[in-house]
């Protein structure tokens, strides 16, 4: 069952919160963190990317950028851009996108839940990304920015969430400028309504990351590496929980994640698209209108200037098997691997993946522009599908989910102290 415990968070005051906040470290380059901060001295920027305090070019990852965040950390608690609550609360976080909104439980979700598995996911993670983060982790002893969690769906919960949205004004409400995205966040400080939602989380067999999972790695492996070096550790430290945004899994859709191919190794493209036609059903959907897929096991083909249908055969898919049903293994398989000879999603520099929040007109361009031979756009994963393959122990295949409204970042913070 999932443990999850309230915490004192570290959040700006409500006038300053629209400065602080920020996107995710890992949705900008330093270049663009460098831009989005400027003229802003309290832009969370500074410090989950410090390396914009120092000349252009600085290696993020040297070791002087990484206290560069400890430092800004500790100065913005002196100077008041970031006050911790007296008192421990769990925290409503609601995201509107295209008049939609999506509301998540803020909690401190427990260490070992991550390391014996009640704590799901569904990605791989790379060592290299996993240590950057647990560096700034260390360095700053706390969790700057949360992971992004799904829980199976509870009325409960709902309800108790439906209350405070309709019952309480909001700490904070406003729309972060660029993605015109809406942010709202409630303080649950009811000592009744924090002990059930701890209650609720307790019944669940299983909580699932969405997004974050270099993050989710990193934030656990500090706090079992702190376990390990304290002689009196007894397992209700503050660095045993870690900080996510747990939405229920009805609320999510997850979004479209497509490829854009550099060459077609050698072929021309109608050599292509005839050999398309050995394990797809092949239609010209002509130049004027972007083809979007259908349904699952159809795609949308940009080559050449023209958009086509691709629909998978029968035998290209098994509907048993969790991970070999999903379009990202049919296309990886049949498309990337026996026809353009791409076989390491991870490290093949000849593809580059575009969210589908991008819109379909981006694989066009890059395409029109010459940078890009060809596109393929896929019909999004469900989060039935993401769940079953979580549940199996399985793990999909790289770059198949992308979630959209991203959290924001400095509403609130984790301590590890």
């Amino acid at each position: 069952m999932a443990t999850i415990k309230p915490f004192k968070g570290l959040r700006p005051p409500r006038q300053l919160v629209e400065r602080v906040a920020s996107r995710p470290y890992d949705v900008l380059n330093s270049d663009e963190a460098r831009r989005e901060a400027e003229g802003n001295e309290m832009s969370l920027y500074h410090i989950i990317r410090p390396e914009i305090d120092f000349p252009v070019g600085t290696d993020e990852h040297d070791e002087r950028v990484y206290q560069k965040a400890a430092e800004n950390f500790r100065l913005w608690q002196e100077r008041g851009w970031l006050v911790q609550d007296k008192n421990a609360h769990y925290y409503i976080y609601a995201q509107t996108m295209n008049g939609r909104t999506q509301y998540g439980l803020v909690v401190g979700a427990y260490v070992p839940d991550y390391l014996n598995g009640v704590i799901k996911k569904h990605e791989l993670t790379r060592r290299d990304k996993e240590e950057d983060r647990m560096k700034h982790v260390r360095v700053c002893n706390a969790n700057i920015e949360p992971v992004f969690f799904a829980y199976p769906d509870n009325e409960v919960l709902d309800a108790l969430v439906r209350r405070y949205v309709a019952g309480r004004e909001p700490e904070y409400d406003f729309v972060a400028p660029g993605d015109g995205f809406g942010h709202t966040f409630w303080v649950v400080d009811d000592g009744k309504d924090i002990e059930t939602i701890t209650r609720e989380f307790d019944k669940m067999p299983a909580l699932y990351i969405a997004d974050g999972h270099h993050r989710s790695a990193a934030a656990a492996l500090v706090g079992a590496e702190k376990a390990r070096q304290n002689p009196n550790h007894r397992g209700n430290e503050e660095y045993n929980y870690f900080m996510a945004v747990c939405f229920p899994a009805g609320q999510l859709t997850i979004i479209d994640y497509n490829r854009v191919v550099r060459d077609l190794n050698g072929m021309t493209p109608a050599g292509f698209l005839e050999a398309l036609g050995k394990h797809f059903t092949v239609e010209d959907r002509g130049a004027d209108e972007p083809y979007r897929p259908t349904g699952l096991h159809n795609f949308a083909l940009y080559v050449d200037g023209r958009w086509y249908s691709l629909t998978a055969r029968e035998g290209t898919y098994d509907d048993a098997d969790p991970i070999g049903v999903l379009d990202v293994t049919i296309s990886s398989r049949y498309i990337l691997d026996e026809l353009l000879g791409i076989r390491d999603l991870r490290s093949d520099r000849r593809i580059d993946f575009v969210g589908g929040i991008r819109g379909l007109g981006e694989l066009k361009r890059r395409v029109d522009s010459g940078e890009m031979a060809m596109a393929l756009a896929l019909y999004p994963v469900s989060m039935k599908q993401l769940m079953d393959i979580a549940d199996t122990g399985n793990i999909m295949p790289p770059k198949t989910t992308w979630f959209e409204p991203k959290l924001r970042s400095g509403l609130v913070i984790h301590k590890l102290e």
